[in-house]
């Protein structure tokens, strides 16, 4: 698996990164606005106010491609995080995770596992994948996996170890 650190990435404001930008680990996670799980940006939120002092970034990438759900500009999606949810942590530009478009650093994550051993698509808005302060995914958590259940905040406390 290629350096996740070093893919460039646009933040939602227009400017270019790298994940190599945020301290330490990161929990990488598609985002919409309008899903029926879009109630988990609160729970999203809890990690990134619960972890960041001990060096874990959330980092949030919405995505449209499931159902339309992310409909919204830059400017409406980061207006509806911070009212909506009080989010504070960074987001990405809009972004595709699937298919032929799929931007590179979700042809990477992709290729990680999850509890059950499956690789491949991004399942719905929501999934989650764990990557170490050296670029590596350590663990992917399925869209249904709320983000404060017990399995990632211990994988959490694994990686901030």
């Amino acid at each position: 698996m290629a350096d996740l650190t070093t893919i460039p990435l646009r933040t939602l404001g227009g400017d270019d990164t790298t994940l190599a930008a945020f301290p330490g680990p990161i929990l990488l996670v598609n985002v919409a606005s309008r899903c029926g799980l879009t109630p988990q940006y609160a729970g999203l939120e809890a990690l990134a106010e619960r972890y960041s002092g001990r060096g874990l970034t959330v980092v949030g990438v919405p995505c449209n491609q499931f159902m339309g759900q992310e409909p919204g500009t830059a400017e409406e999606i980061e207006t509806f995080c911070s009212t909506t949810y009080g989010v504070t942590f960074p987001l990405l530009e809009k972004t595709e995770v699937n298919g032929d478009a799929r931007h590179p650093l979700y042809a990477e994550v992709t290729k990680a596992t999850d509890a059950d051993g499956e690789a491949g698509d991004v399942q719905w808005n929501f999934e989650k994948f764990l990557i170490d302060g050296d670029g590596t995914v350590v663990n992917r958590f399925r869209p249904r996996t709320e983000p404060e259940s017990a399995e990632v905040v211990a994988a959490i406390e694994d990686v901030l170890a």
